[in-house]
């Protein structure tokens, strides 16, 4: 029956979920921004800096969860439950590896990692506020991030399974919760203390217990359905070889999600050295864009999970044909998404409480971004049809290192050396992923990526 759905249907199906669950979170990410802006622009800049430091470490934990996620969408194509297991426990020691890790660094070097974003100069925004603020926001933050990387451990099992609905059910709730609370400790309504930057750290953290209660609970309850998990703690060993080989396959994407975020990191500090008005503007651009980034992003997700499932059937050829109709028609949907984005960038500025200036780069950084979403979507559906064959090397060349070696370097010496102004500097570094494009349809073209990992450990 499976093989008579048109693959866009397929594809819709497992990502529409997906799309939901992290267009919801997102959109409270933007109430957050907003809720937060209204504070003044020293507290919104703070929460987009903190914001930026915390992206990094999630990118970490989806790359180190995503080696264990090829082997495991493909041993679920196969029906072997008990590699499948054994993924899971990989994914649990990788993380719990990454969170203490990540711990470490945000509690030692906090203040160093945010003064990088505080360099610019600026008549109009208090950067000693800034900091004060931006140091609240991250160590409250810091109390979610176990919740966080559990609740991704799950979920990233049962959509490899085809089952997206807890998650998002789980993400749902998480959202209701983080803006009720919101509302109740930024301006200290109902009688709750009026606690600003702190109140939405507080809330996001509560909000993120929710979510890995009902995912967890949830999911051990459909034991029947999700087979897996059923004695899934009796052990938390795995076999050593798949072990040596997940980490083999597994480390260039954890490489590439920690240089790829931090090289977005390094991009914005490089932005940030002309004024923080410019992060500001970014921030008001980031919440919006990111709102609707969930399509395509969801889309990629759902392009490995499925052309994953195929190559682990051995149906080599179905899975290079799926893989360029999935490709055009993300970029397809991107186009609509942009229309979409540019007919907003006018309006979403003014919802914040900030000067004429910041405003004008939020319209400006929001169009130039619109103009090239069908490029990132098209992308990044490249880069999931080149991951799910476990190509995990040519994936670390084509994204993380291509970001360091052209972009990075490019906006370095543009915002230092040139005075070009920050909004042509912006437009010439997205416009360095037309180059990604090419070299990455040639890539799926020649079926460099076409593998079955788990027929090859038989």
């Amino acid at each position: 029956m499976r093989k008579h759905n048109p693959i866009y249907k397929r594809a819709l199906m497992l990502a529409v979920p997906m799309m939901i669950q992290n267009g919801i979170t997102n959109m409270v990410s933007l109430v957050d921004n907003i809720m937060v802006g209204s504070q003044g622009t020293e507290a919104m800049t703070a929460v987009s800096i903190a914001g930026q430091l915390i992206f990094v470490f999630n990118l970490a934990i989806f790359g180190a969860l995503a080696g264990p996620g090829i082997y495991g969408a493909q041993y679920y194509g196969q029906r072997n439950m008990h590699g499948f297991q054994s993924t899971f426990r990989i994914k649990l020691w990788l993380s719990l590896t990454c969170l203490i890790g990540g711990l470490l660094v945000f509690l030692l070097r906090d203040e160093s990692l945010i003064g990088l974003y505080l360099h610019g100069e600026s008549a109009t925004v208090d950067s000693a506020l800034t900091m004060t603020y931006a140091k609240q926001y991250l160590h409250i933050m810091l109390l979610g991030l176990p919740f966080f990387v559990v609740t991704q451990v799950y979920a990233t099992s049962l959509r490899e399974t085809g089952s997206s609905v807890k998650p998002m059910v789980g993400g749902v709730a998480s959202v209701v919760v983080d803006i009720v609370l919101n509302y109740l400790l930024i301006y200290g309504n109902c009688g709750m203390p009026k606690l600003g930057v702190r109140g939405a750290a507080i809330a996001t953290v509560l909000a993120r217990v929710i979510e890995m209660s009902i995912v967890i609970i949830w999911a051990h309850l459909c034991r029947n359905k999700h087979v897996f998990l059923k004695g899934i703690y009796r052990t938390l060993r795995v076999p050593k070889e798949l072990a040596g080989k997940v980490l083999r396959k597994g480390m260039p994407i954890f490489c590439n999600e920690l240089l790829w975020s931090a090289g977005l990191a390094a991009l914005t500090q490089c932005y940030s050295t002309r004024g923080l008005e410019v992060v500001a503007g970014l921030n008001i651009s980031n919440a919006i864009c990111n709102l609707l980034n969930v399509v395509f992003v969801a889309l990629g997700s759902a392009v490995g999970i499925l052309i994953g499932q195929t190559l682990g059937a051995s149906e080599y050829e179905k899975a290079k044909k799926d893989s360029f109709s999935l490709m055009w028609f993300t970029g397809a949907v991107c186009l609509l998404l942009a229309a979409i984005l540019i007919s907003v960038s006018g309006v979403f500025p003014k919802a914040y409480d900030t000067t004429a200036e910041v405003r004008n780069y939020g319209r400006w950084f929001i169009t130039i971004t619109a103009v090239f979403f069908p490029i990132q979507g098209f992308l990044n559906a490249l880069y999931f049809t080149l991951r799910s064959g476990g190509k995990t090397m040519i994936t670390f060349l084509f994204d993380s290192v291509f970001t360091w070696v052209i972009p990075i370097p490019a906006a370095l010496l543009m915002c230092h050396f040139t005075s070009l102004p920050i909004l042509g500097i912006y437009a010439i570094v997205q416009a360095a992923d037309i180059l990604k494009v090419v070299i990455g349809y040639i890539l799926i073209q020649k079926g460099v990526w076409i593998s079955n990992l788990v027929e090859e450990m038989q």
